[in-house]
């Protein structure tokens, strides 16, 4: 049977799994990832983490202990691979089945056969299970016993969650190896080695950087999916009798363009000023068109995400309010659900981003302000607004003569809250863009009635007698000195910039991941 579509079993002892000797050798025909696994543990590339001495998946594969393991990770890590070279293994038999055809009669009459050999001194069982989480759960209670008492070794491969698709009796019996996708030099390698070993092309075909770039940016951390273009590109050029593989003949091949993005180049650069620059300019399917360079061409999620968090507070504002809580949303489901769920999150954030209001009023009143504090400007916090909840604080004169807002019916008093150098001092200037333009009516009577002109001043309603006379902020528990409100800001644009911004925003420059 097949199992991945990737090894063959051999003839199946009973309906399936395979008979004890498990894999059997791969065919000169077979496929190019077939061919190229790992025929020993130093050949295994990738899961640097599971392969120091003593460890668990070293133990495993070399037969030094009999623990059973589940073995998650994402497509094309080396799950099989490593229950090859379990299988490889001359002192335990080895019985390979995939949860997609086995049942529990399978399951059962491969502990029995199992159990007799065990009794009468034969070898230790290993049972590999591909798929384990497509059993059921009453196949996955089948095991347990089994498991328990050693009558078999279980090696388990997933590419789900197994905390969510084993149950929990199993996953306590076993112990859990988590295999990474391989990073994009485990990768490069792996298909040199391809293009080069007698078990793969041999030399037959040369391969160039930009075909190779294509094929690791393809694969995505997996390696057998890289190796199954390869092979499929070598075919194309041998067919064309050329000799190598370019770039046109590894696109046609594998019928995907090379997407002509590099993490750490200019296209990064200039891709993601274009993304910022097509939402700021309320050009959605531009935006969007962005979004899926970036994200075909393997971008982190997070940095897209983070630049959409960004740009809501910088470009949006407040002229739409909820740009902020959707962008903040679509980062969380960035972690929370990952790719390629996420991309739609994120492309939700960018149409509400793209065809939101704009304004830059924020960004601009936070620069002038933070300008007026680098040049000295701003002095002593007058003493009204000082602290006045400790002792001794009273006799220094803090909080004496404080209003409290509440108190008046309008919410809001006259009363200096800036510095004395820094009395009328105008930073945050609102547009007329959406939901800022009540605010932009109703600034200029706030900032009437605080400063106190001639009529707000006769208007103004004195504190009631019984508040507290040092003006110590009002009720019980209320804090006059603003320390849950405020927060420090560390750049007007966000972590994710350098001191240079790309060309059309307040300075000039490229973002910076």
């Amino acid at each position: 049977m097949e199992s991945d579509g990737l090894f063959s079993l051999q003839a199946p002892a009973a309906p399936g799994h395979a008979a004890a000797s498990g894999f059997t050798p791969p065919p000169a025909d077979a496929p190019l990832p077939v061919r190229m696994r790992p025929a020993t543990l130093d050949e295994l590339v990738g899961q640097q983490h599971l392969l120091a001495p003593g460890a668990p998946l070293r133990q495993l594969v070399t037969g030094a202990s009999p623990m059973s393991v589940i073995l998650w990770g994402p497509p094309g890590t080396g799950k099989t691979t490593i229950a090859h070279l379990v299988a490889a293994a001359t002192d335990r038999k080895f019985v390979a089945m995939s949860a997609l055809t086995a049942g529990v009669k399978d399951v059962r009459t491969v502990i029995d056969t199992a159990r007799r050999q065990r009794r009468a001194g034969g070898p230790p069982t290993v049972l590999f299970i591909d798929e384990v989480h497509r059993f059921s759960k009453t196949q996955q209670d089948s095991l347990l016993a089994a498991v328990e008492d050693r009558t078999v070794t279980l090696l388990a491969a997933t590419t789900e969650n197994p905390y969510f698709s084993v149950i929990s009796p199993l996953l306590s019996r076993c112990v859990l190896l988590t295999l990474h996708s391989l990073d994009d030099d485990a990768v490069r390698s792996l298909v040199r080695r391809a293009v080069a070993d007698e078990r793969g092309l041999g030399g037959a075909v040369t391969l160039s950087s930009e075909a190779e770039d294509h094929l690791v940016r393809l694969a995505g951390g997996d390696v057998r999916k890289a190796l199954t273009a390869l092979e499929a590109a070598a075919s194309s050029a041998e067919a064309q009798g050329g000799g190598e593989i370019d770039l046109a003949t590894a696109e046609k091949a594998v019928d995907v363009a090379a997407v002509r993005y590099d993490r750490d180049g200019d296209a990064h650069y200039d891709v993601t000023s274009a993304f910022i620059k097509s939402m700021r300019g309320s050009d959605p399917d531009a935006a969007l068109h962005w979004l899926a360079r970036m994200l075909v061409a393997g971008e982190d999620p997070r940095f897209i995400a983070r630049r959409i968090v960004i740009f809501a507070s910088e470009d949006v504002g407040m002229a739409d309010p909820q740009a902020l809580l959707v962008a903040t949303a679509a980062a969380q489901a960035v972690q929370n659900v990952g790719l390629p769920e996420a991309g739609l999150n994120l492309a939700q954030a960018v149409v509400h981003l793209a065809t939101a209001p704009k304004s830059n009023s924020v960004t601009t009143a936070l620069g002038a302000a933070m300008a007026d504090v680098r040049s000295g400007r701003g002095g002593a916090v007058p003493a009204h607004l000082r602290d006045a909840h400790y002792p001794g604080s009273r006799g220094l004169g803090h909080g004496q003569g404080y209003r409290y807002p509440h108190d008046d019916l309008r919410g809001v008093v006259t009363q200096q809250y800036v510095p004395d150098d820094l009395v009328g001092a105008d930073y945050y200037r609102p547009s007329e863009h959406g939901a800022e333009r009540a605010v932009s009516e109703r600034l200029p009577r706030l900032r009437r009635i605080v400063r106190g002109s001639p009529t707000t001043r006769a208007a103004a309603t004195p504190p009631p007698a019984t508040r507290a006379k040092d003006g110590d902020g009002g009720a019980v528990g209320h804090s006059d000195d603003g320390a849950a409100q405020n927060s420090t800001v560390g750049s007007a644009a966000g972590d994710d910039i350098d001191a240079h911004r790309d060309d059309s925003g307040p300075a000039a420059g490229k973002e910076q991941p």
